[in-house]
């Protein structure tokens, strides 16, 4: 799967035109391990090959629309080893000729797949930016590696973003020990910090059931004022020392 450092190679065509490869936008990305599956069941070289060469008549649909037509296109316009270059740079797939290992083997190893990857919950998060106005146009513009790449600054910003804000509370986000509970002791504090908030200084840490109001309780789908109440029976002379 194409979620390695950006590539970018050149390739040459038969007839000696020059296509620049990069890694396929997620849209065409799709299309491409959904035919790639097929290789889970070839019985030999010649059958995998076959597949794989249909995924690198997908791949044209993003470099050279005039040769993805067909499986043909493919074989007279691209030798083996074109192929197999354009695998690697498009998704990842790595195969080496010269290697003694069946050619679906070496495919099917070549790293994570559909199934390691959520793909949604990356989406989601990405698409929060507000660039695209769907999900559509984003998978269209963007390839995984650009898409884990802005994945990773918006986390960045993110936390940064929450930095400040603990900071200005007194609360160092930074911190690297970890609390009893086994969580970084910043996330942790973070927690608290936001349950303190919510609660109107009423909750102790992120633990306390009144954290569960407001914000937190719509989250949790219960939580004061959703299906829980609470008395406050501390003796209000004590409170006021």
């Amino acid at each position: 799967m194409a979620t390695e450092i950006y590539k970018i190679e050149k390739i040459n065509l038969v007839d000696g035109t020059e296509l620049e490869i990069v890694p396929l936008k997620i849209k065409y990305l799709r299309e491409f391990m959904t035919t790639f599956d097929a290789i889970r069941v070839t019985k030999n070289d010649q059958e995998a090959i076959l597949v794989l060469s249909e995924c690198v008549r997908v791949c044209m649909k993003q470099y050279h629309p005039s040769i993805s037509k067909t499986i043909e296109d493919i074989e007279e316009n691209l030798d083996l080893p074109t192929v197999y270059k354009i695998l690697n740079v498009a998704a990842g797939i790595k195969v080496d000729k010269k290697s003694e290992e069946p050619v679906k083997d070496q495919a099917t190893n070549s790293g994570p797949t559909w199934e390691t990857l959520d793909l949604a919950n990356l989406e989601s998060e990405v698409f929060l930016l507000g660039i695209w106005k769907d999900y559509d146009e984003l998978e269209t513009s963007m390839s995984m590696p650009e898409l884990m790449a802005t994945l990773s600054s918006k986390r960045e910003l993110d936390y940064e973003e929450k930095k400040f804000l603990a900071a200005i509370q007194g609360v160092d986000l930074d911190a690297n020990s970890k609390s009893s509970d086994g969580k970084q002791r910043g996330q942790q504090e973070w927690e608290d910090l936001k349950a303190r908030v919510f609660s109107g200084g009423k909750a102790r840490d992120g633990n306390d059931i009144l954290a569960l109001q407001g914000p937190a309780a719509e989250k949790a789908g219960f939580g004061i004022g959703m299906g829980l109440d609470y008395d406050d029976l501390r003796d209000p002379s004590i409170m006021k020392n």
